[in-house]
């Protein structure tokens, strides 16, 4: 059963003439690249930049959102939950608004998808925050 097995056996390979392997290679006819020429693969992007920080603005928005849901969630933990969910659907809001102007090298990790998908699924996210936190209504006190 030797078509079950992940690595070949090489018993099962095909016998190769030893003549065929005895044959002088012509170093001429090799032919390598020239230097100048940039080779396939090779030369992508390799271009080295100074190291920016954060790299993009798009991390330093990241940041910032980041920031703005974690004070969100301290807001909602510590005071009144119907704020601190608005800001932290507002921010939520700002994400997707900056994901729809930035260009897709420059969102950093505001950029996971398609941009309209990220624009979408963070424009819905914040919008059902809000509207959730807004009409809930209040409980009467125990």
């Amino acid at each position: 059963m030797a078509h079950l097995r992940a690595v070949p056996d090489p018993d099962d390979d095909p016998v190769v003439e030893e003549a065929a392997l005895e044959e002088p290679v012509d170093p001429a006819a090799a032919v390598a690249p020239e230097p100048d020429e940039p080779q396939p693969g090779l030369d992508r992007g390799l271009e080295q930049e100074p190291r920016r920080y954060p790299s993009t603005i798009g991390g330093a928005f990241y940041l910032s959102i980041l920031a703005a849901a974690g004070a969100a969630l301290y807001i909602a933990i510590r005071s009144d939950w119907r704020l601190g969910i608005q800001v932290l659907g507002a921010s939520l809001l700002i994400a997707a608004l900056l994901r729809l102007v930035l260009a897709r090298r420059d969102a950093g990790m505001l950029a996971v998808r398609n941009r309209f998908l990220d624009v979408f699924l963070l424009t819905s996210a914040g919008v059902a925050l809000i509207v959730l936190a807004t009409s809930i209504p209040d409980m009467p006190p125990t």
